[in-house]
């Protein structure tokens, strides 16, 4: 069967390899189609150290070929790329995202960019026929979100900011409108995302610049009861802080790679806010996810800029991150 290995950062051979052959529990899913993400890019540039030759992806969306448990052949599936030990005390406590000798198809073991992979059957998840292969991979980048949203809170009619346009972004404003919230602010430098923030329903935009905390704060009478940082910036989270109103909440969504960085703690303080962050899914975000999409009261289309072949691995992985990219799929 075909895949894509990275062979070194920046470097991908198409190569043929041998069907996997499922052990006891998994599931052999021929894959449709795969999103690339952020961890992907890094691993792609070396950001991420793993080891190599490396089969990355792992937002995969495929087809059961060997059928087993409730699935039987042809039953299309998003998977759960968080595979966890089932025994430490985070997942005997039901929090096996953060599972403390868990792993993620793609970067520790090879994942979705080839024709097949086996999977644990509890980490898949059927789809409905209404969703697309070539835009059902977004959904497990929304059961983050969703996850997130749960952790957070919000409540119909609490304003809300978000803080960064990327596809998290925009997944993050549609679930807070589906919550309720009003009014939903989005914050980013971008015209071309501010735009499409509008178009997908967000109440007030804002241009992120020395003005942006003003007038968050304006827009939302004093500040908004909760702001979710999706940008990954220690500089972003500050301007959350700053802007959220006293008693407020705030989601610090984006992976923050950074160790250091001016931040406003006396704010942080003197408000009294509750700082949340969240890792992953669990598996009870994804059927959330799932039917939300498949209702049309979240819209992934939008969100997809680019879409290459596996043959064209390698360009996908260039083409994310570009100004113009937004989500990029792979199509198996």
């Amino acid at each position: 069967m075909r895949a894509a290995l990275l062979v070194e950062p920046g470097h991908i051979r198409i190569d043929d390899l041998s069907r996997p052959t499922p052990s006891e529990g998994e599931v052999l899913v021929a894959t449709r189609a795969l999103g690339i993400c952020g961890t992907d890019r890094k691993i792609y540039t070396g950001a991420i150290a793993v080891e190599y030759p490396r089969v990355m992806g792992h937002e995969i969306v495929g087809e059961v070929l060997d059928p087993s448990g409730p699935f039987t052949a042809g039953t299309r599936v998003i998977v759960d790329p968080s595979i966890t030990c089932g025994r430490c005390a985070r997942c005997l406590e039901g929090r096996g995202n953060i599972c403390e000798a868990g792993w993620l198809l793609g970067r520790d073991r090879d994942g979705g960019l080839q024709e097949a992979i086996a999977v644990p059957a509890t980490n898949l998840h059927a789809l409905p026929p209404m969703v697309e292969d070539d835009v059902a991979p977004l959904i497990q980048v929304l059961t983050t979100c969703v996850h997130g949203q749960r952790r957070i809170e919000i409540f119909p009619g609490e304003s809300v900011v978000i803080l960064g346009l990327g596809v998290t972004g925009l997944l993050h404003l549609q679930l807070a409108k589906l919550r309720g919230s009003w009014p939903v602010v989005c914050v980013t430098r971008s015209e071309r995302k501010l735009e499409l923030a509008r178009a997908l329903g967000a109440d007030e935009t804002v241009r992120a610049d020395e003005h942006a905390v003003d007038r968050v704060r304006e827009l939302t009478g004093g500040g908004p009861d909760v702001a979710i940082e999706c940008a990954g910036l220690v500089a972003t989270l500050g301007e959350a802080v700053r802007m959220t109103r006293g008693g407020g909440r705030v989601l610090a969504y984006g992976t923050i790679a950074g160790t250091e960085g001016a931040f406003p703690y006396y704010d942080l303080y003197y408000k009294e806010l509750s700082i949340t962050n969240a890792r992953a899914a669990r598996p009870e975000d994804f059927p959330v996810a799932i039917d939300a999409t498949a209702s049309g009261k979240i819209r992934l289309e939008p969100l997809v800029t680019h879409r290459f072949p596996l043959l064209d691995a390698d360009e996908a992985f260039l083409t994310d991150g570009t100004p113009d990219a937004l989500k990029v799929i792979v199509q198996v």
